[in-house]
């Protein structure tokens, strides 16, 4: 991510996210790290850094995947053709981000909102699916690790068909 610049529109960022109620911290000017709940990932953080001339949003959403890596990469780009604001992107080790721009005239209440529940709603949405595709190898591990030693499997319940949970 490149420094904060910021904008006249920078300080009316942190009066819209107050306004939302959403969860976030604001650790320099023009740059607020916002933490999204949701029910499948639990956590997605989300910067949202104003610049010079645009809104820079961008969420980690999963690791470079373990296998699978054409099934993996497939099923992301072909959420791309429906969504809205934000796209899947790797960075340079390979790790998957949600990523998008928007002009500075675009932030307001409304387009915020919009554009953190789009992050969500695909993070969210699209997370466990990508974890059975590009990681199940290691989710099997993780699920006998846990049987062997008597954890708590309640967190991979929605991999239940990779780990033949009933």
């Amino acid at each position: 991510m490149g420094q904060a610049q910021p904008s006249p529109r920078a300080g009316d960022l942190g009066e819209i996210l107050a306004g939302l109620s959403v969860d976030y911290e604001s650790p320099q000017p023009g740059a607020y790290l916002v933490k999204l709940e949701g029910q499948h990932k639990l956590a997605t953080m989300t910067w949202l850094i104003a610049e010079t001339h645009s809104l820079h949003v961008e969420a980690f959403f999963c690791r470079k995947p373990d296998e699978n890596h054409a099934e993996f990469y497939r099923f992301l780009l072909e959420r791309g053709a429906t969504m809205f604001g934000v796209h899947f992107a790797l960075d340079q080790a390979g790790d998957v981000h949600l990523t998008g721009r928007l002009p500075l005239c675009s932030v307001t209440t409304a387009e915020i909102d919009r554009l953190l529940g789009c992050v969500l709603s695909y993070s969210d949405e699209n997370f466990d699916q990508a974890l059975m595709i590009g990681f199940a190898s290691s989710i099997r591990r993780e699920y006998a690790w846990r049987v062997k030693r008597g954890e708590s499997l309640a967190n991979l319940q929605a991999f239940s068909r990779l780990t033949g949970q009933a």
